[in-house]
């Protein structure tokens, strides 16, 4: 097959052959197939197979692939140029937007990643508090940050350890690494440690390990104690930003934390990322404070016209209403399966966001997704992809519906797992 051929030459040309870890398809132990096109809630790889698609570019896809909006926007905006490297209208109007949307962000600034806009909280926030200590949570992911790329130590108060080759031990020993849901070890944490810490760092619904949901009160006991000890607290929205909601986790919860990074969905299918916060907070900011950031494509026309693109689309046709039907007719019909195989495997959603864990075990924790039957998991994605059904290629992972599907796609997909568990 042609992906085959692709992959083998792709993996002379560049490390492990993707540009990508995960789309290397290691966890399922199989080789990936090559797109050759996308559109709307489907894709074609360079063989001629069509998939229902769920992975939908790891999330920003949240209109579909390639829609008719935002394909007609960027080369429109492309006329007038491509990047610039000087101040252009749309930068303001997606920096209005987001403060529009996300009632804890009062500024901002726009980067070109995720990873980037996690790095630069943590950068503000340690030049903010002038302290250097970071809390971080077991299966967070925040991009490949040094300060962030850090495993967990041998006791919930130890410093971490480094989770990659090339990061300092000493870097990671300003982090410490904290089981989520975890009350009594935050409290701890903070009791030891606390005029020492500058930011606690979450993804409040964490998506990088599956999709895990706090319990109740456990992102209230994160505002309340960071604020206590002087610490930041910092929300990672760049999967659930935009896509749960016009404010994101922080909107759906009632909480307020001090920064928000941001990515995916707002650059609708392009690179970008922002991230912002408390005025006083960003204004140490350069060019007006001693904390420096900066980027030579942040605020690139094609990527800003893509996101307010699609970010308009989603506000004038009820899109997370529609989200939201897509996603409980999946779960529905998901708790029904399992209900008749009598299977306790455990399903989270919210909105348009999901995940099937192959453990009977309640999901709170990275722990308890380690308990997953990864050799159940891997037969059912090749048994899902060979009936046309593309989930994420890795148990660790969050599928996303978009606006393109429709019910009829979600009851073929129902028929499929149906099939393939």
């Amino acid at each position: 097959m042609l992906s085959k051929k692709l992959f083998k030459r792709a993996k002379t040309l560049i490390p492990g052959g993707v540009n990508s870890p995960v789309r290397a398809f290691k966890n399922v132990d199989g080789d990936p197939f090559f797109v050759r096109r996308a559109k709307g809630a489907r894709i074609e790889d360079v063989d001629g197979n069509h998939y229902i698609d769920y992975v939908g570019t790891w999330g920003p896809a949240i209109l579909g692939h390639a829609p008719n909006s935002v394909t007609g926007a960027i080369p429109e905006m492309a006329k007038d140029g491509v990047s610039f490297g000087i101040p252009h209208p749309g930068e303001v109007e997606m920096a209005q937007t987001i403060i529009d949307w996300v009632p804890a962000v009062e500024k901002v600034r726009l980067v070109s990643s995720g990873t980037e806009a996690t790095m630069s909280c943590i950068r503000l926030a340690r030049g903010y508090t002038k302290r250097d200590k970071i809390v971080k949570f077991e299966g967070c992911y925040h991009g490949h940050v040094d300060s962030l790329l850090v495993a967990a130590g041998s006791g919930a108060l130890t410093f971490g350890e480094p989770d990659s080759a090339g990061v300092p031990a000493s870097l990671a020993a300003e982090t410490i690494t904290l089981p989520y849901n975890d009350p009594a070890a935050l409290e701890e944490c903070f009791a030891t440690y606390g005029d020492q810490i500058a930011a606690l760092i979450v993804e409040s619904y964490p998506a990088n390990a599956g999709l895990i949901l706090p319990k109740d009160g456990f992102l209230q006991q994160m505002r309340d104690i960071t604020t206590q000890h002087g610490s930041l607290l910092i929300f990672d929205e760049v999967m659930t930003g935009f896509r749960l909601g016009k404010g994101g986790v922080a909107e759906l919860e009632g909480i307020s934390p001090d920064l928000t990074a941001m990515g995916k969905v707002i650059g609708g299918g392009l690179p970008v990322g922002a991230f912002g916060g408390r005025d006083e907070i960003m204004e140490h900011l350069a060019p007006n404070g001693p904390v420096y950031q900066a980027g030579t494509l942040s605020g690139n026309p094609l990527a800003v016209i893509a996101g307010l693109t699609q970010l308009r689309e989603i506000d004038h046709n009820n899109g997370f209403m529609k989200l939201e039907a897509l996603g409980a007719r999946l779960e529905e019909g998901v708790r029904k399966i399992l209900h008749e195989k009598g299977l306790g495997y455990t399903f989270h959603r919210k909105g348009s966001m999901f995940c099937l864990f192959f453990t009977e075990k309640p999901v709170f924790n990275l722990d308890d997704v380690e308990t997953s039957n990864k050799e159940h998991f891997r037969r059912y994605f090749w048994n899902c992809l060979n009936k046309g059904l593309y989930m994420a290629p890795s148990p660790y992972e969050t599928g996303f519906i978009s606006m393109a599907h429709t019910f009829d796609d979600i009851d073929k997909t129902l028929e499929i797992m149906n099939e393939s568990i």
